[in-house]
């Protein structure tokens, strides 16, 4: 189900990737965040002030795009009204209702699909990450290659990996803690990058997803990148952090004002 958020008229955007649709993923229960997330979703976390839900509708607007979706699960009500209260930030906001089951990365881009598949590439972020990555810069780049998706990452430190080629194509994923690890195409080489919870996204990946009800983009991924072309745009040098625990959240707030 999709809702429209009214919202004040905004004018004169400024110009950056163009007049494309992007979807943040808010549906998230927050287990991470608790005990916030026992009254409260991850997406309205303050940071200095700012919740997490404005912060990336604020981003996102730095770079002309003023039309965006929002998947809502838990608490679900709190997300629609803060959206209504604040008039959606100045932008225009489509809910994507998932209150009656939370759909993970790939099902709820999947169920949005109406809302994003009129455009030919289109913009997906995880709620709870903040940065100042250069959007048109990876816009650039993605419309040079024309990918199915050009995956925001950078060469931190973490426990789970997207692993690409000396191409920068996906080729698979790594797990270091567990040892984990599923390949869909073969290379020499595999380089370890973190995954940032940004995607630009051609419409075509409608048609590569085959998998129903509740699934990752990991692994939606995984099996497109078996004959699809998928790629990285590394971005380590910009300021990126995931506020996932409450210890992130003053992080957050050291990095961002």
């Amino acid at each position: 189900m999709f809702t429209k958020i009214n919202i004040n008229e905004h004018t004169s955007p400024p110009s950056g990737v163009g007049d494309i649709k992007a979807m943040i993923l808010a549906a998230g229960l927050g287990t991470r965040l608790k005990p916030f997330t026992d009254q409260h979703p991850k997406a309205l976390a303050l940071i200095n002030g700012k919740s997490l839900l404005q912060r990336n509708i604020e981003y996102l607007q730095q770079f002309g795009i003023y039309d965006v979706g929002v998947n809502v699960h838990h608490f679900a009500g709190q997300i629609i009204d803060a959206i209504n209260i604040n008039k959606g930030w100045g932008s225009k906001i489509t809910i994507s209702d998932e209150s009656d089951e939370v759909l993970e990365t790939g099902g709820g881009l999947k169920k949005a699909a109406p809302f994003l598949n009129d455009n030919e590439n289109f913009i997906l972020i995880n709620v709870d990450v903040l940065t100042d990555l250069n959007l048109g810069e990876m816009m650039d780049a993605h419309l040079k290659e024309n990918p199915l998706a050009t995956l925001a990452t950078t060469q931190r430190k973490t426990s789970r990996y997207f692993l690409f080629n000396d191409n920068d194509e996906l080729c698979g994923w790594r797990n270091t803690e567990t040892g984990a690890e599923r390949i869909s195409r073969n290379s020499e080489t595999f380089y370890q990058r973190a995954f940032s919870g940004i995607h630009i996204i051609s419409s075509r990946i409608f048609q590569e997803m085959g998998q129903q009800g509740k699934f990752s983009m990991v692994d939606a991924y995984l099996e497109a990148a078996k004959t699809k072309t998928i790629k990285s745009f590394d971005h380590s040098a910009s300021k990126f952090i995931d506020v996932g625990k409450p210890e992130s959240i003053i992080k957050a707030e050291a990095i961002f004002e």
